[in-house]
């Protein structure tokens, strides 16, 4: 590696943040291909050519209370990149990529060894512990916002920021269209297809799953022309997800092809995350309904500054999709309102014209290159 090229450590702790650190792994190789990349991800970022130190995306959880099993594999995590960051190959900047309750500690070490952090996709401190900003004006050196209103909560705290776009904008560049989508999943084009998307977390499988399943028992009762198809995240185990559906479900699982099971879907049943903003930008209506322990939704409550869960309600700040949470979130109810969707006029076009408004609020593709000349620029090294 020439003496000049920068050395970069990236920190990442889920599905979606090794997505996204993948991109900018690739976006980084472009801009310096003499760089070192290493540092905390998942098989994404491995195969966009990071050195892969540690990997804990298999073990990220929903919720507060439901970390507590995951301290040490955690703990163990943090101590290896902090031990780095203080080596003789220190890395000349830190990119943190969500994960917050990590994330903001590790770059607190880095603060203290006199190393920059860059923070892509910070903490969301407009829907919750707002005061998390303190910390984040501290320890780091410039966040790069991936929604517009971002930029002026930062400024106002003092924070350096820029404005990138969401990096779901170039994620989402290659998904298929609705023919080709159905095509992959064998589905025929006129049939009506209901799309399941439990999460990417063994927790969210056990929570959400179970209420999915008796929503899936509901709408075939009632719609038996409807096709079922779950999108299987990388970090799930099959058998996990078989022994949740039974037996004789009608439930087709798809591995691996989630964007073509959001775009071939006539409607989604969401768990709450960062997959009800993808659907939303490839413009699939939903339901969203998500569960966690009492003591985390206790913990939530008390936290939360806003009456939504989902990411489309939230950047819209009103609600376009109906969010069905905790005790409201039964097979039931879900199924209930999948059906009102359906078979109300004009109900799906209205979540499709508010997610056209959405797309425009999220900036232009190139997100990456755009995170990886700043990321450049704060390690001295911009080409």
């Amino acid at each position: 590696m020439p003496a000049h090229a920068p050395s970069i450590m990236l920190a990442a702790g889920e599905a979606s943040g090794d997505l996204h650190g993948a991109a900018l792994c690739h976006a980084l190789r472009a801009e310096a291909p003499g760089c070192r990349l290493f540092g905390m991800g998942g098989e994404r970022m491995a195969a966009a050519g990071m050195d892969l130190l540690v990997d804990v995306t298999a073990v990220a959880v929903a919720g507060g209370t439901e970390a507590l099993s995951r301290i040490p594999p955690l703990y163990r995590a943090y101590r290896r990149l902090r031990a780095t960051l203080a080596g003789a190959r220190r890395p000349g900047v830190l990119v943190v990529i969500d994960f917050p309750e990590f994330n903001l500690r590790l770059a607190r070490a880095a603060r203290q060894a006199g190393i920059p952090v860059v923070y892509f996709i910070p903490p969301q401190i407009w829907a919750w512990r707002s005061w998390r900003v303190r910390t984040i004006r501290r320890v780091i050196s410039r966040v790069l916002a991936v929604f517009p209103f971002e930029t002026a909560l930062y400024r106002r705290a003092g924070v350096p920021v820029e404005f990138v776009g969401h990096p779901l904008l170039d994620a989402l560049a290659g998904a298929p269209d609705r023919v080709a989508a159905r095509r992959a999943l064998g589905l025929d084009d006129r049939a009506l297809v209901i799309g399941l998307l439990p999460g990417s977390r063994r927790e969210e499988i056990a929570r959400v799953l179970p209420v999915m399943r008796e929503a899936v028992a509901a709408i075939g009762a009632a719609r038996s022309d409807a096709r079922f198809v779950l999108a299987l995240a990388p970090t799930v185990e099959p058998a996990a997800v078989e022994r949740r559906l039974g037996e004789g479900s009608p439930v087709a699982v798809a591995r691996g092809q989630t964007h073509a099971v959001m775009r071939g879907a006539d409607l989604l049943l969401v768990g709450s995350g960062t997959a009800t903003l993808e659907a939303a930008l490839l413009g699939t209506p939903m339901v969203v309904c998500y569960r966690v322990s009492r003591l985390t939704e206790l913990m939530v409550r008390m936290l939360m500054r806003v009456p939504w869960i989902s990411l489309p309600n939230l950047t819209l700040g009103r609600a376009v999709v109906p969010e069905l949470y905790q005790e409201d979130a039964t097979g039931e109810r879900l199924g209930r309102e999948a059906l009102r969707l359906l078979d109300t006029p004009g109900a799906l076009d209205t979540q499709r014209a508010a997610f056209r408004e959405l797309q425009g609020q999220l900036g232009e593709p190139g997100v990456g290159e755009r995170a990886a000349r700043l990321v450049l620029a704060e390690a001295g090294t911009a080409p």
